[in-house]
């Protein structure tokens, strides 16, 4: 039976990926999703294919559906408002991570070894807000041959391994390599051409890297727990955007920080 409510799911985390900085798993660990989620990717070509398609469908027509729709309304936003958007994703990812504890029964369950892959997962992401904003202003690519498809195919590869880990986020990637300006520009006009290539590279992407993880959490299940909530911590420091000198502004980011947190308590205890 086909799990309808995985769809606002995939809304949120649609919308999640569009945003640079701001990670698809990550959302899908807020969503309480996270491992049914791996399983589901890692599952698709066993027998029970039929129960993880059932889980997988709309949480994929709710991811594209987002993409699609919301793209221009979040470059928007995200172009006149960077700052609101970022503390109001910013206070989903922090609102999660009590949750994440919870879940991990840190307390009993964690030793040395599992602190130090936390620590090390943080500063590993919380490092990528060194590079700052990339090459943002990369030129659209328009012409297209052998050698862009392969770019394109590889590109969708990496950003979706990166995707489906919580605190690294598969838009921010394509911005480093200068890609995320024709992800987006062929999304809003729906430029089929890289498109293809790219949601080949995406999905490929998707099955090699879940079946990684779907490895991690059945023989290291404690040690993935603490990789999963160190990522998801350090991308606190990817994603925090700093203050404004305008007064009103900070306002309105501390507001979004806050609908952010409430949002995030409020998923948890219905996911959770």
């Amino acid at each position: 039976m086909i799990e309808w409510r995985n769809l606002y799911r995939g809304l949120i985390m649609g919308a999640s990926d569009v945003v640079p900085g701001v990670s698809g798993g990550t959302m899908a660990v807020l969503l309480g999703i996270y491992e049914r989620f791996i399983d589901a990717l890692n599952g698709i070509f066993t027998r029970e294919w039929k129960r993880h398609l059932a889980f997988l469908i709309p949480l994929g027509v709710g991811i594209v559906a987002a993409m699609v729709s919301l793209a221009k309304v979040i470059n928007w936003a995200f172009e006149n408002y960077p700052n609101q958007i970022l503390f109001l994703f910013l206070g989903l990812i922090a609102g999660v991570i009590p949750f994440l504890a919870n879940k991990s029964n840190y307390k009993e369950t964690f030793s040395g070894i599992h602190y130090v892959i936390l620590i090390i997962a943080a500063a590993l992401v919380g490092s990528m807000a060194l590079f700052g904003e990339g090459p943002a202003e990369t030129p659209v690519i328009t012409t297209y041959n052998m050698e862009t498809y392969i770019k394109l195919f590889l590109s969708g590869w990496l950003a979706s391994s990166a995707m489906i880990l919580p605190g690294i986020s598969g838009s921010f990637l394509l911005l480093l390599i200068g890609m995320y300006s024709t992800f987006t520009h062929a999304l809003e006009n729906f430029v089929f051409e890289p498109l293809i290539p790219l949601g080949l590279g995406i999905v490929f992407g998707l099955l090699i890297m879940s079946k990684v993880l779907n490895y991690l959490f059945n023989k290291f299940y404690y040690q993935t727990y603490a990789l999963v909530i160190g990522l998801v911590i350090g991308s606190i420091f990817v994603v925090y955007p700093g203050y404004e000198s305008d007064l009103m502004l900070n306002i309105m980011s501390l507001i979004c920080l806050i609908i952010g947190l409430l949002v995030a308590y409020g998923l948890g205890k219905i996911e959770y």
